[in-house]
């Protein structure tokens, strides 16, 4: 009887002092055109490209090297993967650079010993994140990373434990959002690199150590067309168009409502950042908004920091905040709450301007906002606020510099409401009233 092949190969004891004494490290940028150059000359791909945050890993034995690794930004649409992991859409967005793609991974020619390949993937999968975290501020908490099954069976990534997630749909990404068929389905293998880590990913709150990569991601336009669609119609209603029809490229009203979801969606600066977020608008949002084609390209496309200027200094602001309050009436019923917040705030890189705004405290809904006149302050912007709300029946709660008389008589007499407002240190006159009034009376003799 024949005796069994033994599908193994053990290593010499040469191999195994490779082995032993083997050095990961990630490369300094002057090594990187080597590194590309050797990628380009012994992988099957012919190309070095990394997308992205990346890391260039070599392994090193007495100084020499002995393999190669880049590992790169992760792929934006896997549906394998994004099951795996379980999140939304939305936190795929914020949260994708926490996981990254191995993209290339080679063994030099002169080099291939049994075990060397699987020894490498090990002590980078041990060093990663840390590395990640030194170079691009954030750890990573997944790997990714695609294996063509005409070549290669994956032995390396499944002895890593790694874990197979079936094939890719054979599609690859041009431009933008465009993907084109390629036919040559990939093997997609994923790994945790942290205990959990699906688990954390789609949490509604990524741990401390990660919230990082969502503070550094750049807001994007979420609503629907159909939902900018309701808002658009009702704006167009309410605020009267300022200029001449032939500049009208981007309409008042689609510009108002695409500023309305940009704040809505954490956009708290100035018009360069509009810009910014207006560049996320896909053709279906740009039709919603009613873009217009531009002569030049014949192309929608999104505004820039100069229309966004012209429109926030020439719009009427008492016209967009009925419209607002409309829209947000329409949308959550009328208000009920019993309890009006009322403060001021300065905006920041504003030259100055504050404005005094009106809140529902159990709700949280805004109920209007008056600007401070120049050489102004808040007191009487808060009076002219008040003209506005009906505080019939409810309780107006404000901060000290609104202690005063004739904004008290306002609310009870003028809105038929009833008030608490704060009283501090420096109103020595009025807490020695109030103490007065509140001190427990004397015992009568009777």
């Amino acid at each position: 009887m024949e005796a069994p092949k033994n599908r193994f190969q053990c290593p010499t004891p040469d191999e195994q002092a490779i082995l032993d004494h083997l050095v990961v490290s990630p490369i300094p940028p002057e090594e990187y055109a080597r590194f590309d150059a050797l990628l380009v000359e012994h992988h099957y791909l012919k190309n070095a490209l990394i997308v992205g945050e990346h890391m260039r890993y070599v392994a090193t034995y007495n100084g020499a090297w002995m393999g190669l690794a880049a590992w790169g930004a992760g792929s934006r649409h896997l549906k394998a993967r994004d099951s795996f992991i379980g999140w939304s859409d939305e936190q795929r967005h914020r949260r994708l650079a926490l996981v990254v793609n191995n993209t290339r991974l080679l063994i030099l020619p002169e080099c291939n010993s049994p075990n060397l390949i699987s020894r490498f993937m090990k002590m980078m999968l041990s060093r990663l994140s840390g590395d990640w975290q030194e170079r691009w501020e954030h750890p990573v908490a997944l790997a990714e990373t695609f294996v063509d099954p005409t070549r290669f069976q994956g032995t390396c990534y499944k002895v890593s434990g790694w874990l197979k997630m079936g094939q890719t749909s054979g599609f690859g990404r041009c431009a933008g959002d465009f993907y084109q068929a390629h036919h040559l389905p990939k093997d997609l293998w994923v790994r945790e690199l942290e205990k959990k880590a699906c688990k954390r990913l789609r949490a509604a709150k990524l741990p401390e150590a990660w919230e990082s990569v969502e503070q550094k991601n750049k807001p994007r336009c979420r609503a629907k067309p159909a939902e900018m669609l309701s808002l658009v119609q009702l704006l167009e209603k309410e605020v009267s168009e300022f200029r001449i029809r032939q500049w009208q490229t981007y309409p008042v009203a689609g510009m108002l409502a695409l500023i309305a979801m940009a704040v809505m969606c954490g956009v708290v600066r100035g018009q360069r950042d509009l810009a910014a977020f207006a560049r996320t608008l896909s053709e279906a949002q740009m039709r919603a908004l009613k873009f217009r084609k531009v002569p030049r390209t014949m192309r929608r496309e999104p505004p820039g920091e100069t229309t966004f200027h012209r429109v926030l200094c020439g719009v009427d602001p008492f016209m967009v905040e009925r419209a607002l309050l409309i829209w947000q009436e329409q949308l959550l019923g009328p208000a009920e709450d019993k309890t009006i917040a009322i403060d001021g705030k300065k905006l920041r890189h504003a030259r100055g301007v504050e404005l005094v705004s009106a809140f529902g405290l159990e709700s949280g809904r805004w109920l209007g906002t008056v600007c401070t006149e120049s050489k102004s302050n808040e007191i009487p912007a808060g009076r002219k606020l008040l003209e506005k709300i009906d505080v019939t029946g409810k309780t107006v709660v404000a901060d000290a510099i609104h202690t005063q008389q004739e904004t008290a008589r306002q609310i009870i007499f003028e809105g038929g409401g009833d008030y608490v407002l704060t009283v501090k240190g420096n109103q020595k006159g009025l807490q020695e009233t109030i103490g007065g009034l509140l001190a427990e009376p004397p015992f009568p003799p009777s």
